[in-house]
């Protein structure tokens, strides 16, 4: 390890982690690597099709109020 990481300090350690997993596989495969870990939870297939379809225009809609929103703060 070629800087000093605060091993009590979690974000620090946490930082110090995903800047070493991106460093070594990049960003894709750090983020491959950390879903190994997650699988989720729920039922993907079932929830999917309970929730209402969105049109083009909604879409737009929520982003443009999302991307306003983002100005604000």
């Amino acid at each position: 390890m070629n800087k000093s990481v605060d091993l009590k300090n979690p974000i620090a350690l946490h930082k110090a982690g995903i800047d070493a997993l991106v460093q070594e596989l990049g960003g894709v495969g750090a983020i491959r690597f950390l879903q190994l870990f997650d699988k989720g939870s729920g039922d993907y297939t079932k929830e999917k099709y309970e929730r209402d379809e969105m049109s083009i225009d909604e879409i737009a809609d929520a982003i443009s109020r999302m991307r306003r929103q983002e100005e604000k703060s």
